[in-house]
């Protein structure tokens, strides 16, 4: 069996990064999805492509995957530059502002 470790991005639809601090094991799909002829609906025998684990670190979700005989790829996160200000979300409002008022 093939797995990939990873920790998820952000979702494009917020600006926090809730559900991006855990770690991330799941299945490589071992079959091609095959398309119902009577329904048209895709299915699939492979039932490991349906599971995913949480690990809080790294190293955990290593040591499953090691413990478990799993073949694992662990891709690593890009990192993010940290959007910090001076003095934060104030200086927007802020009643010695320089620069001109722009929305």
């Amino acid at each position: 069996m093939r797995a990939r470790i990873y920790r998820p991005a952000k979702t494009a639809m917020s600006s926090g990064t809730a559900k991006t601090r855990k770690w991330i094991l799941e299945f490589a799909p071992a079959s091609a999805r095959e398309v119902d002829p009577l329904m048209g609906w895709t299915s699939s025998g492979d039932t490991q492509s349906q599971v995913r684990l949480s690990f809080d670190s790294k190293d955990a979700a290593l040591e499953y995957a090691e413990a478990h005989g799993i073949d694992a790829v662990v891709q690593e996160p890009k990192s993010r530059k940290p959007n910090l200000r001076q003095m934060g979300y104030g200086e927007n409002f802020a009643t010695n502002r320089r620069g001109a008022w722009t929305h």
